[in-house]
């Protein structure tokens, strides 16, 4: 049984941070601070990033768009998505974002139950601060992302131009 989910207080640009295929997250509440409950991350995608296609089979994901604008794509469903906007998908829902713009954009993501959290810790490369800048995508890391995204219940998908 997890331990009581904690008081969580985080300084400005503060928390975990990873680079993930090109982009950065920095955790700002992880499972074992929530008791399972949650993870919650700010992520910063630079122009060109974000995810392939994929679906979580154990979590809710949720979106607030802090600065910048993000196109997610939900099944066939394309949603333009500028400071303020927020999205849902449901578990075992295709999906996908990704930064179309010339300007880096902020987002918060919250993965309901956690899980997420500890897929991010395994598979992408800790930053020595949230003020670091992210690493470029490397073929190991995505070889690295496909091998373990399924002992995590995701599950990736092909993309539209494959």
């Amino acid at each position: 049984m997890p331990e009581a989910a904690q008081f969580i207080h985080n300084a400005t640009s503060s928390g975990k941070t990873y680079s993930a295929v090109g982009d950065k997250y920095v955790m700002l509440a992880t499972g074992d601070q929530t008791s399972g409950a949650y993870c919650l991350a700010e992520a910063t995608v630079p122009p060109g990033g974000g995810p392939p296609p994929h679906y979580h089979t154990r979590e809710e994901e949720s979106f607030y768009v802090l600065e910048g604008e993000i196109t997610f794509t939900v099944e066939k469903q394309t949603v333009i998505g500028t400071a303020g906007t927020f999205v849902q998908v449901p578990r075992r829902t295709p999906h996908s974002f990704k930064n179309n713009s010339g300007t880096p954009a902020r987002m918060l993501i919250q993965c309901s139950p956690s899980g997420f959290d500890k897929f991010m810790a395994e598979f992408a490369t800790e930053l020595p601060s949230p003020d670091a800048a992210p690493l470029p995508a490397s073929h190991d890391e995505i070889e690295k992302l496909l091998r373990l995204a399924p002992e995590y219940g995701i599950v990736m998908l092909p993309s539209p131009e494959a």
